[in-house]
């Protein structure tokens, strides 16, 4: 993973529902292959106590295209002793000027999420 301070990728995952941080939830963040139309996994992660997980990827690995985050979700509910309806969440999105900030959190909770781009 990058260094916190270079990445230009950055999420926030709040729990809505308990008004907390998402804390220990596993995530991990792909690319699409362009030319095979497959997903390459580039790095995995873990939120700390603040719901943040910082370097996810390089500012000389980011590039253009199309990535994912996917929030392995039904195992933070599970480790809470709650159920939920998503087993994970993956959010698409395209990368067209890396040279920019992302930062995309995701609001969630048990039976619903959303998410935006942030700066």
């Amino acid at each position: 993973m990058a260094s916190a301070d270079s990445s230009p990728l950055t999420t926030h995952v709040l729990n809505t529902g308990d008004g907390v941080p998402a804390a220990r939830m596993a995530l991990s963040l792909h690319r699409l292959d362009s030319n095979l139309k497959i997903w390459n996994m580039l790095s995995v992660g873990t939120t700390n106590e603040d719901g943040r997980c910082p370097g996810l990827i390089s500012r000389a690995a980011f590039s253009p295209g199309m990535y994912k985050l996917r929030f392995e979700t039904g195992s933070y509910w599970d480790s809470r002793g709650q159920a939920s309806f998503y087993p994970y969440v993956e959010v698409v999105f395209t990368i067209s000027d890396p040279e920019q900030r992302f930062h995309l959190p995701l609001l969630m909770s048990r039976f619903s999420y959303s998410t935006y781009r942030g700066s």
